[in-house]
């Protein structure tokens, strides 16, 4: 390496006398590098030591780069007492390299710091291997096939993220993995680890005649203050699990394993993953990183007015504190539902943050560029004399030493510059971190006083961390409810939500760091009491909103079912993840996406027809992602799955594909096992009987209510026999019973039947013999004479059964959505076509003569009426719709999806509606049943 043609900068000797001695002690003849030298030892008397005692050494050092691996070759070899004196002797040369590298912008920041780090984990594992094996060699140490006897070190902080600066403490956490020995060599193997520690601190940190390595502190461990220095990993998970704080998981953000046992260091992080990235967006962690740096500030005595001289570059306002804290703090936040914030770097962190939209990229830019500089000069603050410190000069005289070394002649424009930085920093983290200004609570009606008054006995404000984060959104959140069209609703409908909160720090400080947020829970309130206790059931939900894409266009069902896949995968292979955790993740998936589709239409952003549409795209996407997780799971004790596999159908609305907010699913399983008799697997079953309970299983893992709620309601009545039949039917038994003992009804159920999941080695061939069965078994019986009497039947029998539900009913009864859709689906019978949506079947009423085209028109048009009605009540409620309940907000939203300007004029169109529809059926099936007989 050709060390001067890269110098790009260069330092301003202060003591120019001094920085000729230390050039002429290394007959160095290059002028740029002269120049560098002559600066570095000019301004710092440590580099003048260092290059003066290694003056020998420099001029061949500056040909070859990889000065680490250069410097510590053959230390593997070494005994313990001449590891010590070796490593002092590394350290001296790399800190010369590097500065000399550093001050001449040979190096990026990112070089210097980690070459500095390669050092620390280097020294740290030959220190830890070397007193390892002495206590190996002394037959101290039980024996093990661990890996250094399973001890690992966990580098922390800068050391971790390989940003070590100059006069850096390497913290350490030094665990040993207890599971490599035997219950009864537990005690000897953690007495001798724990001495091997001790004296691998020692070899690093003892200042000796010769110096020191890295200063090292062992205290970042689980309560330091009693525990030994060395301690076994499943001691320290059973601590973070229990006991484990904020800045304990902010700490871990940059841990990694860097000496001993990586194996066993790896493990215990991806074990530690729940505690350190929490599964919901934590915004509660704001609060402590504020609260801590505050005590950070008060304890240091480094809060007042910003200036220059004696200012902590690390942990004074605008320091470098301030922008790790700001970058952490966000990477808790979202880390624990994007891995790709799970960064160590500072830089890297941000650039994260801001490709991912938690941190505005102009911001994220600046930031880096400050951190950058700060960081260059505090390393240059260090150089000056190899101090531990972080704060400028009080002096005007050492101000300017350190404006030179940054290259700088005018100390007094660089001071300048580097205190509006410092401001600018502050006035970029401060905003985060700090709660911003409260408005002035408003005034209440005593009805709206008394409601407020009852929130403190709730369950969500029972707690004092809840009640003071509450107390700060408080009057924000009365405003904006008071504010609201229909402000006396939307304050009843936000007490019966808060009611319903099982807690509510982390929800309460979302809505502290995203006021939007209120808007939305007010908007919700005051329209959709049902939407409003869907999201009290589940508020994690409200993640969604936060998380870049909630309002952008919809993804199709191909790209949900890739997202749902990738996360199921994800919860199954995570170390504290598994099949129970998997399902937990599909049950969240659906409900944000339920609740986005709910809020797209509240806002109308969509309409009915495509709520129904993406409702039925996340049915689709779990029941297709789950199916193959659920057959799994069941194989691992009965064996794969005998014959071809199995296929999902989805029957009713799910096949149409027309689902609204409260919409259960009603399902057929259908299998076939080739001539197989039984499962192969460690519990084998007989081929019916593993269909069955591979169904079952399927229908729990969809049905049954967990922590994470209920998926869907399942309904299996459409299967052959409805209740008395088997939950799986083959292939073969399912085609004999469509051709020779199915009703009509279930014929008509046929013609909205879809694939929805599959699983089994053949699965795919089976699904596209299902559909062809499926429309060979409309066209040939769909012209059955039987046909058009049974419907008339039917309709009969359930007019007779079920009367409308209030008046409001848009769903049973003559003339309404059920009466409009049997039609529809006899006409594809009839036809034997294999459409499944409602107006693609009423199209084929025409082409058959089967209806006019005018009234199949007039049948499509109340359909879509009707459907606009029952989509958006479901979302309101899951009763029959009350208006004078619903209030002003939902009966608003109604008539503007409905079209109408008035109830009275929604009630006349209904009324019209299911008249004039009902009349048109009924002389469609006069006519029909004329023309048969």
């Amino acid at each position: 390496m050709d060390f001067a043609s890269h110098i790009t900068r260069l330092p301003i000797p202060a003591d120019s006398a001094r920085g000729l001695s230390a050039l002429q002690a290394t007959a160095i003849a290059d002028p740029r590098l002269g120049d560098l030298i002559r600066g570095a030892a000019g301004c710092s008397p440590y580099l003048a030591g260092l290059i003066e005692r290694e003056a020998d050494w420099l001029p061949d050092a500056l040909a070859h780069e990889d000065i680490v691996a250069r410097e510590m070759s053959g230390f593997e070899t070494l005994s313990a007492e001449a590891l010590g004196p070796a490593l002092r002797r590394a350290k001296r040369r790399v800190a010369l390299w590097t500065a000399l590298a550093d001050l001449g912008g040979v190096w990026k920041l990112e070089q210097v710091t980690g070459a500095l780090t390669d050092l620390a984990d280097r020294a740290t594992d030959l220190a830890l291997r070397v007193h390892v094996a002495a206590e190996q060699a002394r037959g101290k140490l039980p024996p093990s096939q661990a890996d250094a006897g399973g001890i690992v070190a966990l580098a922390m902080g800068k050391m971790g993220a390989g940003e070590l600066n100059y006069s850096s403490d390497i913290d350490l956490i030094v665990l040993y993995d207890d599971s490599a020995y035997a219950p009864d060599d537990q005690y000897e193997a953690r007495a001798s680890l724990i001495r091997a520690t001790r004296k691998a601190a020692a070899t690093i940190s003892d200042n000796t005649d010769q110096g020191y390595v890295f200063r090292t502190d062992l205290r970042l461990r689980p309560d330091a203050a009693v525990t030994p220095v060395c301690m076994s990993i499943s001691a320290a998970l059973a601590y973070y699990e229990a006991e484990g704080r904020t800045w304990e998981r902010s700490a871990y953000i940059k841990a990694r394993a860097c000496a001993g046992d990586l194996a066993a260091g790896t493990r215990f992080l991806r074990e530690l993953r729940p505690f350190v990235w929490r599964r919901h967006l934590d915004f509660a962690t704001i609060q402590d990183a504020h609260d801590m740096r505050l005590r950070i500030r008060q304890h240091k005595g480094l809060h007042g007015r910003i200036e220059v001289p004696g200012h902590n570059m690390k942990l004074g306002q605008g320091g470098i504190r301030e922008i790790e804290f700001f970058t952490q703090t966000r990477q808790l936040i979202a880390g624990g539902r994007d891995p790709d914030l799970r960064v160590r770097g500072t830089v890297e962190g941000l650039a994260r943050l801001a490709e991912k939209g938690w941190v505005p990229p102009d911001v994220a830019e600046e930031l880096t560029a400050h951190y950058r500089e700060h960081r260059e000069i505090e390393h240059r603050i260090q150089m000056v004399n190899d101090a531990q410190t972080h704060s400028l000069p009080n002096s005007a005289e050492g101000i300017e030493v350190i404006a030179r070394m940054m290259g700088e002649g005018d100390t007094a424009a660089w001071s300048a510059r580097l205190a509006a930085r410092l401001s600018r920093v502050e006035a970029l983290t401060g905003d985060f971190f700090a709660p911003g200004e409260q408005c002035a609570r408003p005034a209440l009606s005593p009805e709206a006083e008394a409601i407020v008054a009852r929130w403190r006995s709730y369950p969500a404000l029972r707690s004092a961390r809840g009640r003071e984060v509450f107390a700060r959104i408080e009057p924000d959140l009365l405003t904006r409810l008071t504010a609201a069209a229909h402000a006396e609703e939307a304050l009843a409908r936000f007490d019966a939500f808060l009611a319903g909160l099982p807690a509510g720090v982390q929800l309460f400080s979302l809505f502290e760091a995203n006021p939007q947020l209120i808007d939305l829970i007010v908007d919700i309130c005051g329209t959709a009491p049902g939407l409003a206790a869907y999201l009290a059931r589940h508020p994690e939900v409200l993640d969604a909103v936060l998380a870049g894409s909630f309002f952008s266009q919809w993804p199709g069902g191909a790209e949900l079912r890739r997202q749902l896949d990738q996360l199921l995968a994800a919860a199954l292979s995570a170390p504290d993840g598994g099949y129970e955790q998997a399902l937990d993740a599909a049950r969240r998936w659906a409900h944000e996406g339920q609740f986005r589709i709910g809020v797209h239409h509240l806002r109308s952003l969509i309409g009915a027809e495509e709520a129904g549409g993406q409702y039925a795209d996340i049915a689709d996407a779990a029941l297709a992602a789950l199916f193959p997780v659920v057959a799994a799971e069941f194989a691992h004790r009965h064996g794969p799955a005998p014959g071809r596999g199995a296929v999902v159908l989805g029957m009713g609305s799910l096949g149409a594909r027309q689902l609204n907010a409260s919409s259960d699913l009603d399902l057929i399983v259908i299998y076939d096992a080739a001539g197989q008799e039984a499962s192969e697997g460690r519990k084998p079953l007989a081929t019916r009987a593993y269909y069955a309970r591979l169904t079952q299983a399927m229908i729990t893992a969809v049905s049954a209510p967990t922590a994470a709620g209920r998926l869907y309601e399942v309904d299996m009545r459409l299967r052959p026999s409805g209740r008395q039949g088997p939950v799986a039917t083959s292939v073969q038994s399912f085609r004999d019973y469509q051709m020779s003992e199915a009703w009509t009804w279930e014929h008509l159920a046929l013609t909205r039947a879809r694939v929805i999941g599959i699983c089994g080695t053949d699965a795919a061939a089976l699904a596209d013999e299902v559909e062809a069965l499926r429309v060979e078994v409309l066209q040939k019986r769909g012209s059955d004479p039987r046909v058009m009497p049974d419907l008339a039947e039917m309709r009969a029998r359930i007019f007779a059964a079920k009367a409308p539900d209030g008046a409001w009913e848009a769903k049973i009864g003559r003339g309404r959505l059920q009466d409009i859709e049997l039609l529809a689906q006899c006409f594809a019978l009839r036809a034997g076509s294999p459409v499944r949506a409602a107006q693609a079947q009423l199209r084929t009423g025409p082409r058959l003569g089967l209806i006019g085209r005018e009234d199949a028109e007039k049948l499509a048009s109340a359909r879509r009426f009707l459907w606009s009605l029952q989509c958006s009540g479901r979302l309101l409620t899951e009763r029959p719709l009350d208006m004078t309940n619903l209030g002003k907000g939902g009966q608003a939203f109604l008539l503007r999806e409905t079209g109408m300007a008035s109830l009275e004029d929604l009630a006349a169109r209904l009324a019209e509606a299911a008249e004039t529809t009902g009349a048109v059926i009924d002389g469609v099936l006069a006519g029909l049943e004329a023309q048969a007989g």
